[in-house]
């Protein structure tokens, strides 16, 4: 099975980690081919402007490795390769159009459980998710 794992690297990534710690049935070393994927917002078009293409893409690299080295660790530990991607734009789409572009069987994600006033105010990437894929998805909260 191929499972996309959308992470962020706030404290949601690391519940939906102890999820999967805590399902053998979904780390099993060999069973499953593991894809940590994090997308970074784009930065505003004045600061992408005032930065030379070098600085920007060390940007993002640095903020995509502090978010995907800490899961390739954790998921080593198990015996466990994964692998990583990190890409910019909006998340929701990015991640839904990634999970149905290269064929995923599942998608995992945290969620932050804002309920549905804070949905309505601030948006959910895993509502946009949900919204833009037909991957299933297993929220963990």
């Amino acid at each position: 099975m191929k499972i996309l794992l959308a992470i962020d690297g706030s404290p949601f990534t690391k519940k939906m980690l102890a999820y999967l710690a805590a399902h053998e049935e979904l780390i099993t070393a060999g069973r499953h081919e593991y894809t940590a994927l994090t997308v970074q917002p784009s930065l505003p078009p004045r600061a992408r402007a005032a930065l030379s293409k070098d600085m920007v893409d060390e940007y993002y690299a640095e903020e995509s490795a502090k978010v995907l080295d800490p899961v390739t660790k954790f998921l080593a530990q198990s015996g466990i390769t994964v692998h990583t991607r990190a890409e910019i734009g909006p998340a929701g789409t990015t991640i839904a159009k990634i999970a149905e572009d290269d064929k995923f069987d599942l998608i995992i994600m945290g969620t932050h459980g804002h309920g549905s006033l804070g949905k309505l105010v601030m948006g959910s990437v895993s509502t946009q998710v949900l919204a833009n894929c037909s991957v299933p998805v297993m929220l963990i909260r």
